[in-house]
């Protein structure tokens, strides 16, 4: 499979997911907090590289994937390169945010099973302290069945579209160093795809 074909699997995975998503949204009156990102300012969050294959074909396709490689290894800190922070500590927002992750899409709107199998929604504490009612009357609705992404399902629609990408787990900064070095390596020796491609 072309690597472009890879991308258009994740991206077409990402519109699925952000359907249900919506749907999710819209019966559960949950949603995140605007301009919020605490989420995204923890140190150990972690993805696989197939999920940011997109972003990193994005660069490519701007010519900035080799800057953007070479800022990632000088990156200091474990919180995401994607991160754009504001001068409110725990604030923030994605600098690529179409073009975010997996563990970004669902984290906030989809489910774990717990040790007895039920599915339980992973969110934050702000949503579960700012938002309680919602959550406590979604987290009963998921109980009895309603609708929801969930993280498992989600990770092995990833994992069928390219393994040994999709089921490597390792802190986010390593997975978009390794989806930038996957496409780099990947055109070093094809030609570089058709620059008509949307380009955001």
């Amino acid at each position: 499979m072309t690597l472009e074909n890879k991308v258009q699997l994740v991206e077409r995975l990402f519109d699925q997911l952000e359907k249900e998503t919506l749907q999710f949204q819209k019966a559960s009156g949950i949603g995140c907090v605007s301009g919020c990102g605490k989420c995204c300012t923890y140190p150990n969050i972690e993805a696989s590289p197939l999920e940011f294959l997109p972003w990193a074909f994005h660069l490519f396709l701007s010519g900035k994937a080799e800057d953007a490689l070479t800022s990632i290894n000088e990156y200091p800190i474990m919180t995401c390169f994607m991160l754009t922070p504001v001068s409110i500590i725990g604030k923030g927002h994605c600098g690529s945010y179409r073009h975010r992750g997996l563990m970004c899409r669902l984290f906030g709107y989809a489910t774990n099973r717990d040790k007895y199998g039920n599915l339980r929604l992973a969110t934050c504490k702000t949503i579960k302290e700012e938002q309680a009612d919602n959550y406590l009357v979604a987290s009963e609705a998921i109980l009895k069945g309603m609708d929801v992404p969930v993280f498992t399902d989600y990770y092995m629609q990833l994992n069928q579209i390219d393994f040994q990408l999709g089921s490597k787990i390792m802190p986010i900064n390593k997975a978009l160093k390794m989806a930038l070095e996957e496409v780099l390596q990947y055109y070093t020796y094809r030609p570089v795809p058709s620059l008509d491609r949307e380009c955001v």
